[in-house]
């Protein structure tokens, strides 16, 4: 007879629906991607100084249906020297998720902290093969961290929301 002592180390995880929680990768896609330079190939010459980097970063997520998302990670990337474009990149990087035995609240961070953090390796290879491909050096990103990311878009939709009420 099997005691309750017997249960799987971790089983249960206190959202009622004895489901463990899962978050699995289902598809990585690349959705878009640009690559110009529109100076080359004078773009390409040496220079004595490094050009100004430009990032943008987005994160999106759709659902497909109760437990699958789809989220997209975008990426920009802009290289200027005084007023000249070196090259310009954007990249729409997608994943489809299954998310499954999470409470609700968990859900957003999840979306859009998690999944981005399992693309962004993929995402940043893809931009610096492109940069190289153009020509130029390899643009190296540094870690993103999501986690601020989403706390900073939080607090902008609350001030955004207080300044409508008002």
């Amino acid at each position: 007879m099997a005691s309750k002592d017997d249960a799987p180390v971790g089983a249960g995880n206190g959202n009622g629906n004895g489901a463990q929680p899962s978050l699995n990768v289902l598809a990585q896609y690349v959705k878009d991607l640009s690559f110009e330079s529109p100076g080359a190939p004078n773009s390409l010459r040496g220079r004595d100084k490094a050009p100004g980097i430009a990032i943008n970063v987005n994160v999106n997520a759709n659902p497909l249906s109760d437990k699958q998302f789809d989220v997209n990670l975008t990426l920009n990337a802009k290289a200027s020297f005084d007023q000249e474009v070196l090259f310009n990149v954007e990249l729409v990087y997608g994943g489809v998720f299954n998310v499954s035995g999470f409470p609700q609240e968990h859900m957003l961070p999840i979306l859009f902290i998690e999944c981005p953090r399992l693309l962004f390796p993929f995402a940043r290879q893809i931009i610096a093969e492109a940069t190289r491909n153009g020509g130029f050096p390899p643009l190296m990103l540094d870690p993103i961290d999501f986690a601020q990311m989403f706390q900073q878009k939080l607090a902008e939709d609350q001030a955004a929301a207080k300044v409508k009420v008002s």
